[in-house]
């Protein structure tokens, strides 16, 4: 058990989390990692992990750490041990489990998008706020935002070093459905998954828009479309009323997205671009984003997540020019727990930079950024995407009712 400087170990955080694949796995790293890294004011322990095949779940107990495995995730909410829950299941089953977890006097983390549809966003939100007035802390996993040359774009942003911004382009470009062979998942059925490219990147790419910018998108224009209509079925799945599986000839509609592409307009005026696929081929995990500004401008690229480019529009032009930071220096977001400069960091840290984050705002108290308010804004957004793609790309105001809180989504500091 690791010990604070005075010796005393930390009080610890039974952490329950519901979901056990690439997500859950993503997530028990975050969280087995972070007190090891970082000096945290709780120690999170793994205390048990949910999933519905009791073979898979309980080896996916032993493979990342987790103490007990549960069957059921109403038995999971139900554990004395277990004081946060983390939610990575499929979006179809976010809303239930977490307002389940928040009605039960747990803390929630929940994966994005927060959930399949705007109105189910808004009953978590709700949970989310009744519970915040409990002493209860709900966060959304936009784990982009714990990149820390993202962290420190955020920082640069926020001391005005790009001034007035003009415009914000992000492409989020993958792969993994080119080859029309490609069986029938959930991510592909809108039931389980809300919608397709656009819930599952372009999620990202909203959030980390709106973070980046400061400011919240007010309207979009938008096309999507799906480019392979029927996918061969995996084996003993039917979906459809199709029976059979791969390889027995039975195909299932696909009902989600293969790619979105739209323009928005931000609060201030500045104008945005986006394109989220899962059809790009030769593009693996190609997040990539640049701002432009009055003053200057910045650009990032996934695949080079160590690394930020920076132009000062303010140096004089004969030796003005982007200069690439590499975002590795104790004194950057977040490093102060790793390596020495020049020793770069990769995909799962940021899991463990979100463990961190929750870990402290549960001990302080304090509301965390990103909340689940913030993934409803992200939901209307994407829903507003939707509306105007089905009416030819027609532009669609995002739905902000006058009630809702009109805060900067990123009033809290950027961690150091």
């Amino acid at each position: 058990m690791e010990q604070t400087e005075s010796g005393v170990a930390p009080p610890t955080l039974g952490i329950g989390m519901v979901g056990y694949a690439f997500m859950g796995a993503a997530h028990s790293q975050g969280w087995r990692t972070a007190g090891r890294v970082f000096d945290l004011p709780l120690l999170p322990v793994l205390a048990a992990v949910a999933g519905r095949d009791a073979t898979a779940v309980r080896a996916a107990a032993r493979r990342h750490g987790w103490a007990a495995a549960e069957t059921d995730w109403r038995a999971l909410i139900a554990r004395d041990d277990v004081q946060l829950v983390d939610v990575c299941t499929p979006g179809d089953s976010h809303a239930e489990i977490a307002v389940a977890a928040l009605e039960a006097g747990k803390h929630v983390l929940c994966e994005k998008p927060l959930a399949n549809s705007v109105a189910e966003a808004e009953t978590m939100a709700a949970a989310a706020e009744e519970a915040a007035a409990r002493g209860q802390i709900a966060m959304v996993g936009f784990n982009y935002r714990r990149v820390p040359a993202l962290a420190h774009a955020r920082r640069l942003v926020a001391e005005g070093r790009l001034g007035a911004l003009r415009h914000v382009r992000v492409t989020y470009l993958q792969d993994w459905l080119v080859d029309p062979a490609f069986p029938l998942t959930w991510r592909l059925e809108r039931e389980h998954a809300g919608s397709g490219a656009l819930g599952d990147l372009g999620a990202h790419a909203v959030d980390l828009a709106q973070y980046l910018a400061g400011e919240h998108l007010v309207g979009v224009s938008a096309l999507t479309e799906t480019f392979v209509r029927t996918r061969p079925l995996l084996a003993g799945v039917a979906a459809g009323g199709l029976g059979g599986g791969a390889g027995s000839g039975a195909y299932g509609q696909v009902t989600v997205d293969d790619a979105a592409l739209f323009t928005g307009r931000l609060a201030s005026g500045a104008l945005a671009s986006f394109e989220a696929t899962r059809m790009a081929a030769g593009r693996k995990n190609a997040l990539r984003l640049e701002l432009n500004g009055e003053r200057g401008s910045l650009a990032f690229d996934l695949e080079r997540l160590n690394e930020l480019s920076f132009h000062d529009h303010t140096e004089p032009a004969v030796s003005a020019g982007f200069r690439r930071i590499l975002v590795t220096e104790p004194d950057h977001p977040y490093l102060e727990g790793w390596w020495p400069p020049g020793h770069g960091l990769g995909y799962e840290h940021t899991f463990v930079h979100q463990a961190r984050d929750l870990v402290h705002a549960v001990a302080s108290g304090t509301a965390p950024t990103p909340s689940f308010a913030d993934g409803l804004q992200v939901q209307r957004v994407l829903a507003a995407v939707e509306d105007s793609a089905r009416n030819n790309a027609v532009y669609t105001p995002v739905h902000s009712p006058a009630h809702s809180p009109a805060r900067n989504p990123v009033d809290t500091p950027v961690p150091s």
